[in-house]
């Protein structure tokens, strides 16, 4: 029922169901053996893009979140299980094709915020450690950068964010390698011009979703960003800022400025206005 067509059934029934079943500790023992089950549908159809199995890939993301977030919050399964899981699901988001938000008649296929969300409860697991959470942000960075006809509209650039402010509150992956992840990104958004390219429609919808998410990452480390309510961990692990925060919103500004120089002065080219008497 995760991939049904009909969202009465898919989304105010089979998930719900199932996701507080497995919130509640009803599936504890059987816990590898369903997550190991609801990755096989990550894999349904993929490659296409505008069919019903977006569905079952997408929900099947969401069902997989929340066993990743029941270990999380009870300590159930081992690293291998957990290392497993994000393999498969890292290589399904990346091979993602069909990144519709909202369809007609079939309601939410989301699958970039559902694989966001999936994203963000594998950095919060204990079984992840810096080199695994920078191939988080790398799957971050393929996933922004392949070419798409899907311009997001839907949330998904926040949604995207919050699971790398996750990452980042972790406070395991060194500036070192985030500065050229957020510099790969940046190249990400240049003109065409800019990048000797041949005249295209521009931006692209990869570009512009990449720069949506570049300023939607500035706004949450410029505002800071909440844990979940559900969660008991996020309460510490949101706690305080993560660490080089003020650094990463320099640098994230220095690519969204160097993608618009026609709009944008150059840093600290601001000059004080003079007071008027008028």
């Amino acid at each position: 029922m995760l991939g049904d067509p009909n969202p009465r059934r898919r989304d105010d029934l089979a998930y719900p169901v199932l996701a507080t079943w497995i919130r509640n500790g009803v599936y504890d023992k059987l816990l590898v053996g369903l997550g190991d089950g609801i990755t096989v549908g990550l894999v349904q159809g993929i490659g296409s893009d505008g069919t019903d199995s977006v569905l079952r890939r997408s929900f099947s993301a969401l069902i997989l979140a929340e066993a990743v977030g029941r270990d999380n919050e009870v300590r159930l399964l081992s690293a291998d299980t957990v290392l497993r899981w994000g393999d498969r699901a890292t290589s399904w988001f990346v091979r993602e094709r069909d990144l519709r938000g909202w369809i007609a008649e079939r309601g939410w296929a989301h699958t970039v915020a559902h694989g966001a969300d999936l994203l963000g409860q594998l950095a919060r697991s204990r079984h992840l450690g810096a080199l695994e959470l920078t191939v988080l942000l790398d799957v971050v960075a393929d996933r922004l950068l392949q070419p798409t006809p899907h311009v997001w509209r839907n949330g998904e650039d926040d949604r995207m964010a919050y699971a790398v402010m996750t990452i980042l509150h972790r406070n395991l992956v060194s500036f070192g390698v985030l500065e050229p992840w957020v510099a790969r990104l940046g190249t990400g958004i240049r003109t065409p011009a800019a990048r000797a390219e041949p005249r295209s429609e521009w931006p692209s919808p990869a570009a512009a979703n990449t720069a949506s998410f570049l300023r939607a990452l500035h706004v949450q480390l410029a505002l800071g960003v909440r844990g979940r309510d559900e969660v008991a961990a996020d309460k510490e692990l949101f706690a305080e800022p993560p660490a080089r925060r003020a650094d990463l919103m320099l640098v994230v500004l220095d690519q969204l400025r160097a993608a618009s120089p026609w709009l944008f002065p150059a840093a600290g080219s601001f000059a004080t206005p003079e007071p008027s008497l008028r």
